[in-house]
């Protein structure tokens, strides 16, 4: 039996607000959710897990006009998966990069904070 979430759910196990829930809904970037009798949301975990990628694509920096791109291409089916893996290998790319520049600048902090341990050293052994 599938699981069905309702949109308070999903905004407490994604930690996305329901206002943005609604939005990526109203741009298509989720699209198909399930109504009850009552026409509130019903999110599955196909959903959720669709939701989960999202984020993750957008933490890393996706922009959200490439993830309506993804997302469009995906809602087209099969005949896409060459297309969608190409814009996630450049998105890739693109995380790798930005990885590397963090990797560059943790280093460069860290080496000014080990300069200053020193001052604070050279300080506290004057009398």
């Amino acid at each position: 039996m599938e699981n069905l979430f309702s949109i308070q759910q999903v905004a407490s196990m994604t930690g996305l607000s329901t206002h943005t829930l609604r939005y990526y809904e109203k741009i298509g970037l989720i699209e198909n959710v399930q109504r009850d009798q009552t026409g509130y949301r019903q999110y599955t975990d196909v959903d959720l897990a669709w939701i989960q990628f999202l984020i993750r694509l957008r933490v890393t920096g996706m922009p959200m006009l490439k993830m309506k791109q993804f997302s469009d291409l995906r809602q087209k089916g099969d005949s896409t998966i060459t297309a969608r893996k190409e814009l996630l290998e450049e998105h890739y790319k693109d995380v790798l990069g930005k990885i590397e520049e963090l990797e560059l600048n943790s280093q460069r902090i860290e080496e000014k904070i080990a300069h200053y341990k020193k001052l604070e050293t050279v300080e506290n052994q004057q009398p």
